[in-house]
């Protein structure tokens, strides 16, 4: 799977001094290996580790080991390169890979031989993924996994590609051919590869971040980013650019505020024709709800059919903004399907969420082998042979499936004769094709989708990941809170709040210290920057779900701790991992939105968030820092940094505290509530100022400003405050309804 992320700033003259050593001896011609016997099918020592994706490479012949001082050693003792192979267990690519090459026997011999072979999930291990990544984006200008990068037994890259095949095919050379070549040169011309290693890994050290202290980011930035993005939209088909398009929730949701801002009309047609035709599209699970990774095609029909936490709570965040923008409840029924699907099935009994489901599994037409798709996938036969007659026809119609097979665009040809389930005609237009009525037509659609869903649920499920990751639970828990709100659902307020306190109880260590990753009983790893940043945002978003004050209280905790452990006093901005993390080659500093918004775009919005909620000058300080100090590399291509622009909308203004102070109403409290949510205001905290004396003692030691905003005449009262500067309190909802306005 390829992702979309920034090219470092390496010159060509470093890129052609990095391929020196290398090209003109992976021309030379390479001698047949002799004849290799057969291996004797054997654990090796992944067998012992939590993660998923190495649990999954486990039976390999390679003599894997995981990251760690064992293998390094090994590498020097013996004075082999590095292979390290860097992946995720719902990777359909890696999966390609490990089938093709680790679990030949000849090419594992050739590894076990020549190198020594480290296997990293990516979702474990974000900060070796991200450093090894750059260099892989460097070296060749894309990047994506599996990712495949050969080190000195320093740790330091020399050479690195993602998937490779077996044999040279499609323009890349093969794999085993290549492992050969890096063997002889590390035989032949050990000092050169060190040498061009060294190089390369002073490069990345020294790389240059214009310092941005002094720079100002404004209102015209935002122009900027909304400019470019506009550019490349997609007026026909929705979303950006032409094939794969990734769904990229962060950058609608920035464009919704975009028009929140302007009034730009064509800001909010985009987000809606993007969000419609991808809720339309076989991006969106039409069965059991959900999106799946990526689009292949430029009309969403084809997808690639993994399903990702992370996307499920990005989007439905983004389909519940455009629901209170325009009260369209077509948008407020998929964000339900959304929610539906992951606390129904990435939900653990424990309370965190589940990682990933894969795209692959067992295909009863494939004499059960593992296929992309095999789960979601239908013949028209076997739809004919589940519905009535009646609902057949408008099934087939509405969702044009056909005898042959839907999938047009199928990039590899593995749906050949299979359909995808994606609108093909309108409910309006499958109602007058039928001379029926649309609600007629919508009851008898979703019967035959619940008898369909009841046979798919009978089929092989696609692997679950069910590791619990900290900051793609963050993000989760910070949609269903806002999603309780928004659709005025307390259920999922509770999905919230039982992920939030099992993350606050389980993934922690002895002395509280946040950690990453949770599998069978087990947290380990220290948390990143992302996950502070995005579970400090999901504590907010509770907090104003349900008033606890604890959640405030641990958001600002939390908020602290990041700050001492992340924050770069010499030149700003916070770092991915922590000071006292395992020494990689360098830390990094991400700003840059991929699939998933970047730790420091979300601890700018938490930073602004919480400094409106508790009146804090030093982080509305360090949040001012935050923007100058990424400020001239923003500036540079600003569609590229949604999310850090999303927190910046918010620090430019104008930005509310909405104190709701509490008296014996509690219906009158709801009401209005409810009437705070129905509208897209954005840029605003939520202050409730508890009746009971004990809450507010314990608010007032977070929140002193509430002393004095208490309710009126005994009556619910609102104060709604700009600048530091309160409106007049008002009591009844006509006058809220007149103040947001």
């Amino acid at each position: 799977m390829k992702r979309r992320k920034r090219i470092n700033n390496f010159s060509w003259v470093f890129r052609l001094f990095l391929f020196t050593v290398f090209i003109f001896s992976f021309l030379s011609p390479l001698s047949e290996p002799k004849e290799i016997p057969m291996f004797t099918k054997h654990r090796n020592r992944l067998a012992k580790e939590k993660s998923p994706y190495l649990l999954q490479h486990a039976d390999n012949p390679v003599d894997w080991y995981a990251w760690g001082d064992e293998a390094f050693r090994k590498a020097k003792a013996e004075n082999k390169p590095v292979f390290l192979s860097i992946g995720y267990s719902t990777c359909h690519w890696c999966h390609v890979m490990e089938h093709e090459s680790f679990v030949n026997e000849e090419i594992a011999k050739i590894l076990n031989d020549h190198f020594v072979s480290i296997k990293v999930d990516r979702e474990e291990r974000p900060d070796i993924d991200n450093i090894y990544m750059t260099v892989v984006m460097a070296m060749t200008g894309s990047g994506g996994w599996p990712m495949s990068v050969f080190l000195t037994p320093d740790k330091k890259p020399f050479y690195g590609g993602t998937y490779f095949p077996p044999t040279a095919r499609w323009g890349s050379p093969g794999f085993k051919d290549l492992l050969l070549t890096i063997h002889d040169n590390w035989q032949k011309r050990r000092e050169e590869i060190v040498q061009s290693s060294q190089a390369i890994t002073e490069a990345l050290q020294k790389r240059e971040r214009p310092s941005a202290l002094g720079e100002k980011l404004d209102q015209q930035i935002l122009e900027e980013g909304y400019r470019e993005l506009s550019s490349h939209y997609d007026a026909r088909f929705g979303g950006f650019g032409q094939a794969p398009k990734f769904p990229m929730g962060h950058n609608l949701s920035f464009i919704l505020r975009y028009w929140k801002r302007t009034n730009e009309t064509k800001a909010l047609e985009m987000v809606e024709n993007t969000l419609l035709k991808m809720a339309e599209g076989g991006i969106y699970d039409h069965l059991g709800g959900g999106f799946h990774r990526y689009s292949t095609d430029r009309e969403w029909q084809i997808p690639h059919f993994e399903k990702m936490l992370y996307d499920q709570a990005i989007l439905v965040k983004a389909y519940l903004e455009v629901y209170q923008a325009t009260g369209n409840e077509r948008y407020a029924q998929i964000s339900r399907e959304v929610l539906d699907y992951v606390t129904r099935d990435m939900q653990s009994p424990e309370g965190g969420f589940y990682s990933a489901e894969d795209a692959d599994s067992l295909d009863s037409d494939s004499k059960f082998e593992k296929r992309e798709g095999a789960f979601y996938l239908w013949t028209q036969t076997a739809i004919e042979k589940i519905l009535s007659s009646e609902e057949e026809k408008i099934f087939i119609y509405h969702f044009g499936i056909e005898s042959n097979g839907n999938a047009k665009s199928d990039p590899h040809g593995e749906f050949v004769g299979k359909n995808v389930i994606f609108v093909n005609h309108s409910l309006q237009e499958t109602a007058q094709h039928f001379n029926s009525s649309e609600s007629e037509i919508r009851e008898i659609i979703e019967k035959a989708k619940a008898k369909l869903q009841d046979v798919r649920l009978k089929r092989p499920r696609p692997h679950l990941d069910d590791k619990i990751l900290v900051d793609w639970n963050g993000l989760m828990i910070s949609s269903l809170a806002f999603a309780s709100r928004v659709l005025n659902e307390k259920r999922y307020a509770n999905a919230a709040t039982k992920a939030t306190d099992f993350i606050l109880e389980k993934l922690v260590d002895k002395n509280r210290r946040l950690l990453h990753r949770y599998r069978e009983e087990e947290a380990a790893i220290l948390a990143t920057l992302d996950d502070y940043a995005f579970l400090i945002q999901g504590l907010i978003d509770v907090y104003e779900a349900t008033f606890e004050i604890r959640y405030l209280k641990q958001a600002t905790q939390l908020t602290e701790e990041m700050i001492r452990l992340f924050w770069d006093e010499k030149e700003g901005g916070f770092f991915f991992t922590a000071k006292d993390s395992e020494k990689l080659l360098f830390r990094q500093k991400e700003v840059y939105d991929g699939a998933i918004p970047s730790g420091n775009g979300i601890a700018l919005l938490a930073l602004e968030r919480l400094s409106h909620i508790i009146l804090s000058d030093d982080l509305m300080k360090k949040a001012d820092l935050l923007c100058q100090t990424f400020a001239s590399e923003i500036k540079q291509r600003p569609s590229g940094y949604t999310q850090f622009l999303i927190g910046l909308d918010f620090a430019i203004g104008p930005s509310a505290e909405i104190v709701l102070a509490e008296a014996q109403e509690p219906e009158v409290l709801e009401d209005m509530i409810k009437a705070i949510y129905q509208r897209f205001f954005p840029n605003k905290v939520l202050i409730l100022r508890p009746f009971n004396k004990g809450q507010l003692s314990s608010l007032k030691s977070l929140v002193p400003f509430i002393e004095k905003q208490g309710p009126q005449e005994g009556k619910t009262t609102i104060y709604v405050c700009q600048n530091r500067i309160c409106q007049r309190p008002i009591t009844s909802l006509e006058q809220l309804s007149a103040q947001l306005k």
